[in-house]
């Protein structure tokens, strides 16, 4: 179980990127008053939160639905994750766990981004949503397992809005160097998390004999 919420909580923190979401809130909520900012990143917060969810409870079921596998999930999973976890290693921006240019563009504009783009793609990303279904679905069967997949969508959730409250005080703390060495280290996971799961789905599949 230690091992199940260790695995959990990483994907989760390097898929979400809580203090990365807090820099780009930060930047998009800058000329909003203090309270504005607050109800923005609690509303973003909870919509995000049941994106993730609905999809972590009924994502495998909506995949079954439409003829794919378990195996096919795990591969496609794992090469989603690894293209995240390259970019997370360079540092580099990705559309998979932040926003492209257009949407910051777009956003910019707006009073209001707790739905587009902080709850999604910001918090709820591909990245994460992908993560939250294959998660979920190597722990079929094991009711334990699930909760704890929930528990840690949650916890790292509440971590992001934290990060957003406090998202000044967290980039003067951390600087941009800071952000990026973290950034990288979770990378790393990620990527090794990745090959994994690409390897189990090969494996499941039967492509190579048993």
């Amino acid at each position: 179980m230690i091992e199940t919420a260790g695995l959990a909580l990483a994907t989760f923190f390097a898929t979400i990127g809580p203090f990365d979401v807090a820099a780009m809130f930060a930047a998009l909520t800058a000329s909003q008053t203090a309270q504005q900012r607050r109800s923005i990143a609690i509303r973003g917060t909870l919509i995000s939160t049941a994106i993730l969810l609905a999809f972590a409870l009924i994502g495998e079921l909506l995949l079954a639905s439409l003829g794919i596998s378990l195996a096919a999930l795990r591969t496609a999973g794992g090469i989603l994750l690894l293209l995240i976890g390259i970019d997370m290693v360079f540092a580099r921006s990705s559309g998979g766990i932040s926003t492209t240019d257009e949407e910051e563009t777009e956003a910019i504009s707006k009073s209001d981004i707790s739905v587009f783009p902080l709850a999604t793609p910001l918090i709820a990303g591909p990245g994460a949503i992908g993560a939250a279904i294959l998660l979920m679905a190597d722990q079929q069967g094991n009711f334990a397992g699930q909760v704890i997949v929930i528990a840690s969508i949650i916890l790292i959730l509440i971590l992001t809005l934290v990060s957003m409250l406090l998202a000044g005080k967290i980039q003067y703390w951390l600087g941009v160097t800071g952000m990026h060495v973290i950034t990288r280290i979770m990378g790393v996971l990620l990527s090794a998390l990745a090959v994994q799961f690409i390897f189990d789905g090969i494996r499941q599949s039967g492509l190579f004999g048993a």
